[in-house]
């Protein structure tokens, strides 16, 4: 973990559909305490019950982000509180903060996201199907309807998806021809994916500012909620770990912050990537406190320091088994949502570190 340093100016970041995010804002007030920096984080979401929004120093409640009115309160909260950084936590908006980088770093801040035609080739499934086979990196058979052919149905069992989907919604695995009619009308806009039996991992890549993959932290998944990992464990497995670096690399070095990667480990060792989320993960925080401190070495990095990273400088072996932390917060006689001080503040993390 990064060293305790001389207190420096203060830094703002400003998280966006901040969500259920809790453990990851209060790992980014731990790094700073251990360095000594002064940090504010400002929350925006559009539901005025997410937790995230009564766990920042400041809370913003902005339109939806299929709402025209996203980005202007998103750029409006940039400016007037004089952000350092934006920091995106969800597939959700992705694309639309990064094909407005510009203005966002005109306001003086550092948008923590790729490029537009990066996020694009990211978020649709197909896209990145074939970047991943341009690049000569292994991952499963992947159609869309059309290509199905009628004669030559892919074999069973197979996944089906949406091909821009998120949280594994709309995610089913198909056993027969008749699954495969049934969820082909019901899935939107969906792909169908070859099966790949094995065991399935989580890489954390940490790209800071200059986009180079400095850290791959891979995240063996072994139970998962809604689309995010509940039990796991950290694997230093310097196969995968090269593995992931190799894909990050290939996307240049546009992207910023963290990279999310997800892969099968098949029973003969072949290491095959289904997903790429230009994104900090809702599992990061196991990687933090494993001792990738994604935090602390992006605080530096926007102090224009030099962080010391090691490529495989965290833990083997840390698991994370997850639960629920409740935000109480007292409403008033109309018992409406509003936003207002919790009856007591989220719990640190890490504490005692």
């Amino acid at each position: 973990m990064a060293s305790s340093r001389q207190p420096s100016k203060p830094i703002t970041i400003l998280f966006t559909c901040v969500g259920r995010r809790v453990e990851l804002l209060q790992a980014f007030r731990a790094a700073a305490t251990r360095l000594g920096v002064e940090l504010r984080l400002v929350g925006l979401d559009s539901d005025l019950t997410a937790p995230g929004l009564f766990c920042v120093d400041t809370p913003v409640v902005v339109p939806r982000v299929s709402d025209p009115g996203y980005l202007p309160a998103v750029l409006a909260a940039v400016e007037a509180h004089h952000a350092t950084a934006l920091l995106p936590t969800t597939d959700t908006d992705l694309q639309v903060i990064s094909d407005h980088r510009e203005p966002i770093a005109a306001c003086g801040c550092v948008p923590l996201i790729g490029a537009p035609e990066v996020i694009r080739l990211c978020r649709d499934k197909t896209l990145t199907f074939e970047f991943l086979r341009r690049a000569g990196i292994d991952t499963p058979q992947t159609w869309t309807p059309k290509q199905l052919d009628g004669d030559k149905p892919p074999a069973l069992p197979a996944f089906i998806k949406p091909r821009t989907g998120s949280a594994s919604l709309g995610t089913h695995r198909i056993d027969s021809a008749d699954e495969l009619a049934f969820y082909l009308r019901h899935v939107p806009d969906p792909i169908v994916q070859e099966f790949v039996a094995g065991t399935e991992h989580t890489l954390d890549v940490y790209v800071g500012l200059t986009g180079e993959p400095r850290c791959v932290v891979p995240r063996a998944r072994w139970q998962v909620r809604t689309g995010e990992v509940s039990k796991g464990v950290v694997v230093k497995d310097l196969e995968v770990m090269r593995a992931g670096q190799r894909v990050v690399a290939a996307l240049g070095d546009s992207l910023r912050g963290l990279v999310t990667l997800q892969c099968i480990v098949t029973p003969e060792r072949r290491i095959r990537f289904i997903e790429i989320n230009p994104r900090f993960g809702g599992g990061a925080p196991l990687g933090i406190a494993a001792g990738a401190d994604y935090p602390a070495w992006l605080l530096e990095e926007l102090l224009g320091r030099s962080p010391t990273i090691a490529f495989d400088g965290f833990q083997h072996g840390l698991c994370i088994l997850r639960y629920d932390w409740s935000v109480f917060v007292p409403l008033g006689p109309d018992a409406r949502p509003k936003l207002t001080s919790p009856l007591a503040p989220p719990p640190p993390f890490l504490p005692g570190r």
